[in-house]
């Protein structure tokens, strides 16, 4: 027994006759015939009695019409249940942000998002560009905001700014002291800050990278877990770190930010969500974040 032959059943017992109700299912009879003999043959009961007019329902034809309809019904209502979904908005949208991009255009994309939706409790997440992808994947965050171009079939990821990078210095350092840009050779000649320590790769490869490419090698290396722990081994002049601008608001009278004249000294903010969520509020934030990225300084 299947839906399709309830349903038929169910037609030819409300019209009692099998013309109308092939016309009512917009089907020819003997189809329909046809599905009815096969349903009272694996029932192993003759559903309606074919000899009158109107046709009757058998015994065991009443009993199907009585249980069946209340299938029927309950399928309806679970069809426009779960059509009404649409119309529900949702009531959480979680972010998830690497602390570098958290200080930065932030605030901004919050507060215009919160705006836009303002019966959705927005939270904000921090998480490593790898945790993440992780998380996107468990339903745990709905966006995420990253630094490093991962690779994943589950996510689709767009870079919405290439962030230039600068030098965080002690402020009593020899080259803070010394007016204008500086350059990662400069940098790699003493202690260089590394963040994220853990989970790998992260931005600390970044770095090493844009190092490595200049044939440079950081004379020691001192590995963080946060943003906020190198900047504060930089005004405790244990090293320099380089940050994105955006961290430049982490203000201190013992840090300097210079800028780098290496060619290339950027850092990517990605925007990664699931590739199949085309939700109404997956594609504001996608949208909000765009322009917020897009303007001048952010």
């Amino acid at each position: 027994m299947d839906l399709r032959q309830l349903r038929y059943f169910d037609a030819i017992a409300t019209e009692r006759n099998f013309t109308r109700a092939a016309e009512k299912l917009g089907i020819s009879q003997p189809p329909l015939s046809r599905q009815i003999r096969a349903l009272e043959e694996e029932l192993g009961f003759e559903l309606f009695d074919r000899d009158t007019r109107p046709v009757r329902l058998t015994e065991a034809g009443r009993m199907l019409q009585q249980q069946g309809s209340q299938i029927l019904v309950a399928l309806e209502q679970l069809k426009k249940t779960m059509q009404g979904l649409g119309d529900i908005p949702e009531k959480r949208f979680a972010i998830g942000v690497v602390g570098s991009i958290m200080h930065g255009a932030m605030p901004t994309i919050i507060r215009r998002f919160q705006a836009a939706a303002p019966d959705v409790e927005v939270e904000l997440i921090e998480l490593t560009t790898v945790d993440q992808i992780a998380a996107l994947k468990s339903g745990r965050i709905d966006a995420g905001l990253g630094r490093l171009r991962i690779a994943d079939p589950a996510n689709r990821r767009e870079v919405l700014l290439e962030e230039p990078l600068v030098a965080a210095l002690p402020a009593d350092s020899p080259i803070a002291r010394r007016v204008g840009p500086v350059s990662l050779r400069e940098i790699a000649a003493g202690t260089l800050l590394a963040y994220p320590s853990q989970p790998r790769p992260s931005y600390a490869d970044q770095v090493l990278s844009l190092m490595r490419d200049q044939a440079l090698t950081p004379t020691k290396i001192i590995e963080v877990r946060e943003v906020q722990t190198a900047l504060g081994l930089v005004a405790a002049n244990v090293g320099c770190a380089i940050v994105p601008a955006s961290m430049q608001h982490f203000n201190s009278k013992d840090i300097v930010y210079r800028p780098l004249v290496d060619e290339g000294a950027v850092s990517p903010v990605i925007l990664s969500q699931r590739d199949a969520d085309d939700s109404v509020l997956s594609l504001r934030f996608r949208e909000i974040a765009r322009s917020v990225f897009a303007l001048p300084g952010a």
